[in-house]
């Protein structure tokens, strides 16, 4: 994606960051000549209709707001199977790196960031839009500080049913409890999000935690947000009330949109700046008085030591001839320096002209990693050189760009002399050959051989069906993460990333929970207790398998979570005497039993051609109300009746 146009207008320089939905690009607008982020939707995703509809309708929401605190929507567009956005480019950081780096902000910085976030939301709420994905990502905090809230990718239109549809959507950490119960959310909603938010900034960690998303989702929906003075002491009461009147559990006891909410801050916000400390003067300087005058005329005050008295000149007694054969001499003497000067200031003159400006003179080449061709040969040209281009492959430089130059930049050399553009191909063309099913080492060597790098993180992951050792897949370092698990083609001094097996997991079934410990610590896994289950197969007390605290492949190092056997489940039988064969047997085949009969039969009746209705239930072994397995044959004894 580096290098690209699309839409043959945007110039695509390098990756901002990566998402659920998209990734963002820094591009460059060649028609404006700006710089852009464009938002580029993942490929996989571009065939369904209701994630590419989600797209466009971030590009909608945002476009129907013009406000300083809402990033600018410019453009929105397909480029071939391509959905893209473009967004104003802000660099600088975002709310989640200045908590991840600070922790807790001081109250001062919490109503800095609020007070912007809340005018913007405040636009959005005012134009019937909710946000409904809320989080410190989606604050941007840039480099000449303007506050700015992006990221419309969930907004809908405000109602007062507005649903998110067939799941939960937005990060859970912030969802309400009214999307988490019903799936339901409004301004009110996105109220409850910047209250998360306010705990976050002030605390410096969220006041949910959990293993598994949903105990997270269970907290928000059944619990009350705690104060955030209960960690962190120096938090004003006014922010406790705040946070907790934006997270009422109840979205009627919340405000009713972001206007509201801020007219509340900025009281707050009032309230610090009276208890501010007050602006220490400057002490006044007193001047020493002046001495008195004897005759009282004006005096002029001398720096210490240095008052003396005047004192009068005394005059010249030298004959007036004299004086005219000094002054002509002086005047002989004046015409021949001036002269001397005239010549040396010329000397000067032409000797600063040759090397500052003439032929003599050294101009530094510019830098022009990265630049268009034609305006790098304009500006060395105006500068004074020959210019030349030629062709370099290069990995760092996108196709079509300026990879460097001969003398290299930031080199002093003489006006007019010759330099080389070196305008990039981008990275040199390779074959791979094929890497699963190669041992690491063996793999490494050959990505090494064909040109390529191997990426720094090697993923070792736990497979049952290959070796230990042997490389599972291989793919490109990059954004696509195309595969190359059998090799084709790639680019030169490009990172390849390896998986590469550890062997199966041990297998702990049916073992004591010390030994399964320890079998799983030998393997390079922390080993906790888990929960309880019921198993037909293991005994009780014994280890029914692991379950993963983390999602995905499980790893060296990873923690894993021993299960334990409580034995069968059992189950009490239900009472089928006096029921007919077939009565009886559809119950307990339900309940999970399997039957088998005795026949308790007059020498006339055959139990092959027994009617159902002449039949009757009166005795089960088990008896009934017994708890047993499912599973557990039920003995039934059948009679026959006359009459049904």
């Amino acid at each position: 994606m580096i290098g690209r146009l699309i839409d043959g207008r945007y110039q695509v320089r390098s990756r901002i960051a990566r998402g659920g939905m998209a990734t963002v690009y820094l591009a460059t607008d060649l028609r404006l000549e700006r710089r852009v982020a464009v938002k580029i939707m993942h490929g996989h995703l571009a065939d369904d209709v209701n994630f590419k509809n989600r797209f466009v309708q971030e590009a909608r929401s945002a476009a129907r707001l013009s406000h300083p605190n809402v990033v600018n929507v410019f453009d929105q567009g397909q480029d071939s199977d391509m959905a893209y956005l473009v967004m104003e480019y802000l660099p600088g950081i975002t709310l989640r790196d200045l908590i991840r780096d600070y922790g807790e902000l001081t109250p001062e910085q919490t109503v800095d960031i609020l007070d912007s976030v809340l005018r913007g939301l405040a636009a959005a709420h005012r134009a019937g839009i909710v946000h409904r994905d809320l989080k410190p990502e989606n604050v941007l905090l840039a480099d000449d500080g303007r506050i700015k809230l992006g990221d419309f990718g969930l907004a809908r239109a405000a109602s007062s049913n507005t649903a998110t549809g067939a799941a939960l959507l937005g990060t859970i950490a912030y969802l309400s409890p009214e999307l988490v119960t019903r799936g339901i959310a409004d301004t009110r909603s996105d109220i409850y999000a910047l209250g998360i938010m306010m705990y976050e900034m002030l605390t410096g960690e969220q006041p949910y935690r959990g293993e598994q998303p949903m105990q997270i989702a269970y907290q928000h929906a059944n619990d009350e947000v705690p104060a955030p003075s209960a960690k962190s002491p120096n938090v004003p009461p006014e922010f406790d009330e705040l946070v907790r009147w934006s997270t009422a559990r109840n979205p009627d006891d919340r405000p009713r949109d972001a206007g509201e909410l801020l007219e509340r801050l900025s009281q707050i916000e009032s309230l610090l700046r009276l208890d501010a400390p007050a602006t220490t003067a400057h002490p006044t300087i007193v001047l020493p008085a002046a001495e008195p005058s004897p005759t009282g005329e004006t005096q002029v005050l001398q720096p210490a030591g240095r008052r003396t008295a005047g004192r009068a000149a005394p005059a010249s007694t030298a004959p007036v001839a004299t004086l005219e054969r000094a002054a002509r001499k002086r005047g002989r003497r004046g015409w021949w320096l001036f002269s001397l000067v005239l010549l040396l200031a010329a000397a000067v003159g032409g000797t600063g002209w040759y090397f500052g400006t003439g032929p003599g003179s050294l101009v530094t080449i510019p830098s022009l990693a990265g630049a268009q061709p034609d305006a790098a040969t304009a500006q060395l040209s105006e500068l004074g050189f020959e210019v030349s281009r030629d062709e370099v492959y290069s990995v760092d430089i996108a196709k079509g760009l300026v990879a460097g130059t001969t003398p290299d930049a930031r080199r002093a050399v003489a006006r007019g002399a010759h330099v080389t553009v070196h305008v990039s191909q981008g990275p040199r063309p390779i074959e791979l050959p094929a890497l699963a099913g190669l041992t690491r080492e063996a793999a490494e060597k050959a990505i090494t051989g064909a040109g390529a790098t191997v990426a720094k993180n090697v993923d070792v992951q736990f497979n049952a069906e290959v070796a230990p050792g042997i490389v599972i897949s291989a793919a490109k370092a990059a954004d696509d993460k195309a595969d190359l698990s059998g090799g084709g083609a790639y680019f030169q001094g490009m990172p390849v990333a390896l998986v590469v097996s550890a062997g199966a997991l041990p297998d702990v079934a049916g073992l004591t929970v010390e030994a399964a410990k320890t079998a799983l610590q030998k393997a390079g896994l922390t080993a906790e207790t888990g929960s309880e289950v019921f198993s037909d197969t293991v005994d009780s007390g014994k280890v029914v398998g692991i379950v993963s605290a983390q999602e995905g492949p499980v790893r060296p190092g990873d923690s894993v979570f021993i299960t334990i056997s409580k034995g069968p489940e059992l189950f009490p039988l239900p009472d089928v005497t006096d029921k007919t064969k077939d009565e009886a047997t559809k119950l307990l085949s339900d309940a999970g039993f399997t039957v088998d009969y005795e026949y308790d039969l007059p020498d006339f009746v055959k139990k092959e051609n027994l009617p159902d209705r002449n039949t009757r239930v009166t005795r089960m072994d088990p008896k009934a109300g017994t708890s047993v397995p499912k599973g557990t044959q039920v003995t039934l004894t059948i009679e026959f009746r006359f009459f049904s």
